[in-house]
């Protein structure tokens, strides 16, 4: 498995995302399938992309994969440090 060394700063939900397909045994081909059933018009790399937050996220695809992961928009958001959404602080 690849270790990734850095993360972005693009978006605030790439690590959380990553936890959630892998707490799922998901590969990212196969969450970029469900995104394009969903309607999300998005390349092979964008999942990588969004999961290294290395770019943003738009409000559709935050929506979406609320639905695929079947968790609140809070929980996309959690920190690591502390548990709390970007909006609790």
């Amino acid at each position: 498995m690849k270790i990734r060394g850095t993360y972005g700063d693009k978006n605030l939900i790439g690590k959380n995302v990553y936890r959630l397909r892998k707490a799922r045994k998901m590969k990212q081909r196969d969450l970029l399938a469900q995104l394009q059933l969903r309607g999300i018009n998005i390349n092979c790399t964008s999942p990588s992309d969004l999961e290294g937050q290395n770019r943003a996220v738009t409000d559709k695809e935050i929506r979406v994969l609320m639905g695929i992961f079947c968790v609140s928009f809070e929980e996309l958001c959690k920190t690591e440090e502390s548990g709390l959404t970007e909006t609790d602080s």
